[in-house]
């Protein structure tokens, strides 16, 4: 189908805000890259320059090798699918999926095969006759889906399509999503804030912040291994908790204090600590909810704290504790508990617990980024 090169794409508003900020990407044939990040970050503005309803103040944008800066949107042989659905009230389902055919003054014939074709891919050819009006917002979204490839494109944009959904549409629109992408060879570009969206849905997923590129990488990769501490952050749910610590350096030995808790680190991170030549310093610590075990005797490598807030979410409980003065997130599995703490932890509980050594993330205090080299 296609590639998609963007190098050192800028976008100006007014000649003196910058929304995107030498934006470099490699989108290979058929992948499915995600543009995640806040509110703001500029993902979807870099989505409508590769769709040209944005121009491009700076770079250059390449589909299959050709550079299509001052090319025509509807010569690029891109589709986009909207928040909003954009679908045409007065037409049916049928209707709204040919039209973008009905402009190439495609055969007749053609235009229905492919809108069968696309109906039942998507599972909408009940709903042929109906007008928009009379489907639920999944049901237009699908609708929308289908218009966009009934075309066949190159590259199919689709900018935050689940937002207007309830969780539990947007549960099922995003196995969709994944099915669709199985069943046609078209290379995708989906802009989000929605985190879950962007780790289930992305071969690799791009995270922003201000207009810049933050981390690129494989789900899997941004969340082992996040580049900085907004990255840490903005993936994983609840989020990373933070601390202040200590990296301390005692011969080849490496271990991290925080508060009164001393724990050595395990021989990986210690050996690649040393090869990237740290000593002692004062740290920012990273550590996930789900990585910190509760432990039912205190000890030198043990924080210990009362509990704030009791989660029940079923399978696990989260805990709000006060260590310190600092609100530390734990995920603890219920098959993990004793008999009377299965239910809950009462308000007040004192627990001690302790970070999976192998788990901690070490961050630098003044650039934010990750102690350790990102690994290719």
């Amino acid at each position: 189908m296609a590639t998609v090169s963007l190098k050192g794409i800028k976008k100006v508003y007014d000649n003196e805000v910058t929304a995107v900020h030498d934006f470099n990407l490699e989108i290979a044939d058929k992948e499915f890259i995600v543009l995640v990040g806040p509110s703001g970050c500029g993902k979807s503005t870099t989505l409508r320059m590769v769709a040209g309803l944005e121009d491009i103040s700076g770079g250059d944008l390449l589909i299959d090798d050709k550079r299509v800066n001052d090319v025509e949107p509807k010569d690029r042989d891109i589709a986009m699918v909207f928040q909003n659905y954009a679908l045409y009230p007065h037409m049916t389902v049928r209707e709204n999926m040919a039209f973008p055919l009905k402009l190439r003054k495609l055969p007749k014939a053609e235009i229905d095969k492919k809108v069968m074709d696309a109906a039942e891919t998507l599972d909408i050819v009940q709903y042929l006759e109906r007008k928009p009006k009379a489907l639920s917002g999944g049901q237009r979204q699908r609708v929308a889906i289908g218009r966009a490839i009934v075309r066949e494109p190159k590259v199919l944009l689709m900018d935050e399509p689940l937002s207007n959904l309830d969780a539990k549409l947007r549960n099922q629109m995003r196995a969709e999503i994944i099915k669709l992408r199985q069943r046609i060879d078209t290379t995708f570009i989906y802009v989000t804030h929605d985190q879950t969206e962007a780790m289930t849905l992305g071969d690799r997923i791009v995270i922003m912040k201000d207009g810049f590129i933050q981390q690129i990488g494989t789900p899997q990769q941004v969340f082992d291994h996040p580049a900085n501490i907004f990255v840490a952050g903005f993936i994983g749910m609840p989020q990373m908790n933070f601390f202040d610590a200590e990296l301390i350096c005692e011969g080849d030995k490496y271990s991290v204090k925080v508060q009164n808790a001393v724990m050595e680190l395990d021989a990986d991170t210690q050996a690649k600590l040393k090869a990237a030549g740290h000593g002692s310093k004062a740290i920012t610590l990273g550590i996930r909810p789900e990585h910190i075990s509760i432990t039912t005797a205190s000890g030198s490598h043990c924080l210990t704290g009362k509990v704030d807030v009791s989660e029940m979410m079923g399978s696990e409980i989260h805990l709000h504790v006060n260590a310190g003065g600092r609100d530390v997130i734990l995920r603890v599995p219920t098959t993990e508990l004793a008999a009377e703490n299965k239910s809950g932890f009462a308000y007040g509980a004192e627990i001690s617990f302790t970070f999976r050594p192998e788990l901690i993330h070490m961050f630098d205090k003044e650039t934010e980024k990750n102690l350790l080299p990102l690994e290719a």
